[in-house]
């Protein structure tokens, strides 16, 4: 009875983590250039020297992410630039160190550094951030060239003040942070890509598929009903054998 209640809880655990993952990535269908987390499950048999390996437990075995590009949305906004293809944004982490992500929603800080919608500073070619100078427009090219014309004089020249470092690094090297960014399992930058493009004007959306995470969700809920179910019964056959014992 011991033996059917622990494998079984094996499988409720590894359930309920699949399930806290599926639903972190439907919070996420509407974030930009988010990237779904997978999950990945094997049987290991157990093995006794008291009989045969006929029962098996569930392990972790990795947890990756979906790479795979979202869809690309057209907004207009001069700061908004989606990568087409592979590639990474590179982008300043709360530490300090390189990280790379695929949200192109741009800003100008109150200090003028250009940064992502959520606070981290961009990157530029030569590894420092690039600085936007006041009382300008900003034009983003595809190969991330930043430009800015001023407002003050009509017509105003363009001048170059910076490129956006685009990497595109194996992303069998790439982990996800707690922050969402994603960085090289070496912990060192990225080299430079000159092959990876941006699209001006426009953002990439999740790759998260709603109908598919549903559908997900209540399977797993399905399977761990099954689970409890198994615990219920392996409770049911410990009383009626405590029963038989007692009458004999």
């Amino acid at each position: 009875m011991d033996r059917l209640i622990y494998t079984a809880l094996t499988g409720a655990k590894h359930v309920m983590d699949q399930q806290a993952t599926v639903s972190n990535n439907l919070a996420n269908a509407s974030t930009t250039g988010f990237r779904a987390q997978l999950d990945s499950f094997r049987a290991v048999p157990v093995v006794s020297d008291s009989g045969l390996p006929t029962r098996t437990f569930v392990v972790n075995a990795t947890v990756g992410s979906d790479f795979e590009s979202g869809p690309i949305e057209t907004t207009g906004r001069s700061l908004d630039v989606a990568v087409q293809g592979s590639g990474w944004l590179a982008v300043q982490s709360a530490d300090g160190s390189e990280a790379y992500t695929r949200n192109g929603s741009l800003k100008v800080s109150d200090n003028g550094l250009l940064q992502t919608s959520g606070g981290q500073t961009v990157q530029g070619d030569s590894g420092g951030p690039i600085a936007i100078p006041p009382n300008t427009t900003v034009d983003i090219a595809s190969d991330g060239t930043v430009s800015t014309i001023s407002t003050e004089t009509k017509p105003g020249p363009a001048n170059i003040i910076g490129r956006i470092k685009l990497v595109n690094p194996d992303t069998k090297q790439m982990v996800r942070g707690d922050d969402g960014l994603f960085r090289l399992q070496s912990g060192t930058p990225a080299d430079n890509d000159a092959n990876v493009r941006l699209a001006d004007g426009a953002l990439e959306g999740s790759n998260v598929n709603p109908v598919d995470a549903m559908v997900n969700m209540i399977s797993l809920a399905r399977g761990f009903d099954m689970q409890m179910n198994l615990i219920k019964n392996a409770t049911d056959n410990a009383a009626k054998a405590t029963q038989i014992l007692t009458l004999s």
